[in-house]
């Protein structure tokens, strides 16, 4: 059976880490490795995580092997630094506000045996009808063009990730850029189960501006405009 190394790169994700290391360690079966990634947090993420750790091997609590590591400052290169310490034949790439399925070990290492890389359905977490939409049109996006957002936790076998040399060094888009080099390999396998994933950002700055933003952004990064210039307009 392959093994799964999950990467979670992490930024002031303090208040979180508890609710993430509740849900990886009630994965059932576990993953063989969790390798967290800390892209220079101004909170307590990189200390607690290090504590949860520690407890996690003195209490002998799983067999998973869990590690926590600093990296330069960005999601990619965050989650480059992770691959490169795994020990698994799948890396599983999980935001560390994205809730995977229970089953998810099982799902990913039945469905990496057809295809070399996949992602999960995704369902934001919020009981309004709009937000419930748009995750459905996510998905059907994602179907359509063979494109995965991060939110819908891509998994890659490990070697077909060296070959493509990893996700690409820029400050955004990089999901969708590494999907691009990805389909040259062929199609993704795309899960019906569920990932769930916050919808703190639609909800913070509004649910038709945010589809409106991050359409412009996506066409603008699709007729060249640079992911730095996006990464500026997508945190303003």
């Amino acid at each position: 059976m392959p093994t799964v190394s999950i990467i979670v790169p992490i930024l002031n994700e303090a208040n979180n880490l508890p609710r993430l290391f509740a849900h990886l360690i009630g994965l059932n079966p576990s993953p063989q490795q969790v390798i967290l990634v800390d892209g220079g947090s101004h909170d307590d993420s990189l200390v607690l995580a290090q504590k949860f750790i520690a407890d996690l091997k003195n209490d002998n609590q799983s067999g998973i092997d869990w590690q926590v590591i600093k990296s330069q400052a960005g999601r990619a290169r965050q989650m480059n630094k992770g691959a490169s310490l795994a020990t698994g034949d799948i890396l599983l790439f999980l935001h560390a506000d994205t809730k995977l399925p229970t089953q998810a070990v099982t799902d990913i290492t039945t469905a990496i045996q057809v295809k070399g890389w996949g992602r999960f359905d995704v369902r934001l977490d919020s009981p309004d009808w709009t937000l419930k939409l748009v995750s459905k049109m996510i998905n059907y996006r994602s179907r359509l063009t063979s494109i995965a957002t991060g939110d819908q936790a891509i998994f890659i076998k490990r070697k077909v990730f060296e070959e493509i040399n990893g996700y690409p060094n820029q400050a955004l888009m990089e999901d969708v850029e590494i999907s691009k080099r990805l389909k040259s390999i062929g199609k993704p396998v795309c899960l019906k189960s569920k990932v769930i994933t916050s919808a703190r950002r639609w909800e913070q700055h509004g649910t038709w501006r945010t589809i409106v933003l991050m359409w412009q952004l996506r066409f603008d990064y699709w007729r060249g405009v640079s992911a730095d210039n996006i990464w500026q307009r997508y945190y303003q």
